[in-house]
């Protein structure tokens, strides 16, 4: 993931004009148009750089998708850790854009690194979404056969159903031997 911040060359606290601001230069800057004659390997990276740009402007622009972008981007389980991460300017520092530190720099102990990624797994969506339906599938079984039970009782009341079972096994038998 790329920081939206960095890609428009603003800070963090910037105004929605200095987002605007920012966009507009770099648009013109990037343009496909503008590098339509230029050798294939510009054109595709100027394409690249103003998608980015693009994507950047929308988020950042745009108030509910700011905060939100904000907010995960701040929290630390999504945060990248280091190895060789390549950013689309050419930048191999190791680290992604605004999103922590390398793992040689967080600290923390193996059990909460292993707290993190559990947690993590255990609030993703899909994971929210099964855990959903197997709780209802649940549910609905366990409505079944307290339905059966209960159904049993209503149309014979002078029997238990380990009783009927015994008379049913009897008859069989009795069946069987004649």
């Amino acid at each position: 993931m790329v920081d939206h911040y960095q890609v428009l060359g603003i800070t963090r606290n910037a105004t929605r004009q200095e987002v605007k601001d920012a966009f507009r230069r770099l648009a013109i800057k990037y343009h496909p148009d503008k590098h339509a004659q230029s050798p294939d390997h510009v054109r595709h990276n100027a394409t690249v750089r103003f998608k980015l740009v693009s994507e950047a402007y929308e988020v950042l622009n745009d108030d509910r998708k700011r905060s939100s972008y904000n907010a995960v981007s701040d929290s630390d389980c999504f945060r990248r850790t280091g190895g060789s991460y390549s950013n689309p300017y050419g930048n191999r520092s190791g680290r992604a854009y605004g999103y922590g530190y390398s793992a040689r720099n967080r600290q923390g102990s193996s059990f909460s690194n292993g707290f993190d990624s559990t947690f993590r797994y255990l609030t993703t969506r899909a994971f929210l979404l099964n855990l959903a339906l197997a709780g209802g599938l649940y549910f609905a079984f366990a409505a079944i056969d307290s339905s059966g039970e209960t159904l049993w009782k209503m149309r014979n009341s002078g029997k238990s159903f380990e009783e009927a079972m015994e008379s049913i096994e009897k008859t069989k038998a009795h069946k069987d031997e004649g």
